[in-house]
């Protein structure tokens, strides 16, 4: 991954792409959302596609997640101190895209979105 983003021009998605992978990139965003809103967007997709599930057990799966990798000794979860941080818990898809095309607009010095 780190040889990928060396050429710059490269979107990546993970955990711990600003922090360790490619602490360097010009931009980096920490999405977020809160763990009942992410639990239901996962109850949701499992809806769509006729998974059966539990709306609680997914919630607890998510919060143990997010407590098992914000506290590991190597990389823990966290946003990068240069990242801009967007909660999307209130947010669409379309939303969350402006949002990162404003800032990034704004970091080059443009002001169209």
């Amino acid at each position: 991954m780190r040889d990928i983003g060396a050429n710059g021009n490269v979107i990546m998605i993970g955990r711990d792409i600003g922090t360790v992978v490619l602490p360097q990139a010009d931009i980096k965003f920490y999405i977020t959302a809160s763990a009942e809103e992410r639990a239901n967007r996962r109850y949701a997709e499992h809806q769509r596609n006729g998974v059966e599930s539990d709306y609680a057990e997914i919630l607890a799966s998510i919060k143990a997640r997010d407590n098992a990798d914000m506290n590991r000794e190597v990389a823990p979860l966290k946003a990068a101190d240069d990242a801009h941080i967007i909660d999307s818990s209130d947010l669409g898809i379309a939303e969350v895209v402006a949002e990162m095309r404003h800032l990034i607009a704004q970091q080059n010095g443009s002001n169209k979105s």
